[in-house]
């Protein structure tokens, strides 16, 4: 008589006009609440114009867990072999390393749940795109708290990054990270490089912390800032610097989304809510709180006009690559 827990077979999944198939449906991801690889795919199907409007085209790296959080977490940068010849791919480069890598780059629902089949939970995809690899259009605010940082504090930064942003006349779009930070997105008109772009992050980033000096800092060094404040971190903008898109679930044991909100929704927003057990009914009755980004372009012209002026004033980029 054979011994041991049978294994649960495999299971097709249809996903637009491919069929992809996910083996080991019954391997439990997030330990915490029992979450499986089936109920992975299922949630990003539940989510699939917002997880594909975030991802679409960009190049993308994703963390995979081939045994589950339990196991070892691997930082994909290269598409996995045995790809279908439907699963895209972009190349980018590495100038520092001399080196290049082949990445994903969705275009179809379908590349993320085989993605999925792959053991990938994470997507964390570039702020640029396909046709332009070196020129960004997506501009990055990460509201990052430091170890003794309470989210109410957060909350507030995002108020005033929601207040520097309008009278820019830009339109930001607020996302949990899915951990204890907030990250707000703003569409660009792709033409500059990274540096620019890190510039004029820079210069923003300041202005918030010259608004609310008592909560948000922008020094550079880990070890030099205070561990009651919002980091401001402008180093997201960085070449090859990504962070979780929205919609992507987390690789922590609670299995956080990073997740779209209102502005109207942050000062009373409990990030650990957002769950791939909660978030696909959140979906269904909101649809994607980021559907107009790619309609709303700002470009990034008073932003480096706000770089020269601290530059001049004697506030160069302190550079570093610390984070």
């Amino acid at each position: 008589m054979a011994t041991g827990k049978s294994k649960s077979p495999a299971v097709e999944l249809a996903v637009g006009d491919r069929t992809v198939r996910i083996s080991h449906p019954e391997r439990v991801y997030f330990p915490a609440t029992g979450a499986t690889k089936l109920d992975l795919a299922n949630y990003y199907l539940s989510v699939g114009d917002g997880i594909v409007r975030a991802l679409r085209e960009r190049p993308c790296m994703t963390h995979r867990f081939p045994d589950g959080l339990s196991g070892e977490k691997v930082h994909q940068k290269r598409l996995p072999r045995g790809a279908p010849d439907w699963v895209q791919t972009v190349r980018v480069t590495f100038p520092r390393y001399g080196r290049h890598a082949d990445e994903l780059c969705v275009t179809h629902l379908a590349d993320v749940i085989w993605s999925v089949q792959m053991s990938a939970v994470e997507f964390h995809p570039w702020n640029s795109r396909r046709a332009d690899v070196e020129k960004p259009d997506e501009w990055r605010i990460d509201l990052d708290p430091m170890p003794d940082c309470g989210f109410d504090r957060v909350q507030r930064v995002a108020g005033v990054v929601h207040e520097v942003l309008d009278e820019l006349g830009a339109t930001g779009w607020p996302k949990t990270s899915g951990g204890s930070g907030v990250h707000v997105y703003v569409r660009i008109q792709p033409d500059y490089g990274f540096d620019d772009v890190r510039r004029a992050a820079l210069a923003f980033a300041r202005e918030v912390e010259r608004r609310a000096p008592k909560d948000v800092t922008t020094t550079w060094w880990r070890k030099d800032r205070d561990p009651e404040k919002v980091f401001v971190d402008y180093n997201q903008n960085a070449r090859d610097h990504t962070i979780a898109s929205a919609y992507s679930v987390r690789g922590v044991a609670e299995a956080t989304v990073s997740t779209p909100v209102s502005w109207d929704e942050i000062d009373d927003v409990d990030p650990r809510e957002f769950t791939i057990a909660t978030v696909p009914a959140r979906f269904e009755k909101l649809g994607d709180l980021h559907a107009g980004i790619d309609d709303a372009v700002f470009s990034l012209a008073p932003l480096l006009e706000w770089a020269e002026r601290d530059e001049a004033a004697g506030q160069p980029d302190p550079g570093g690559a610390e984070d």
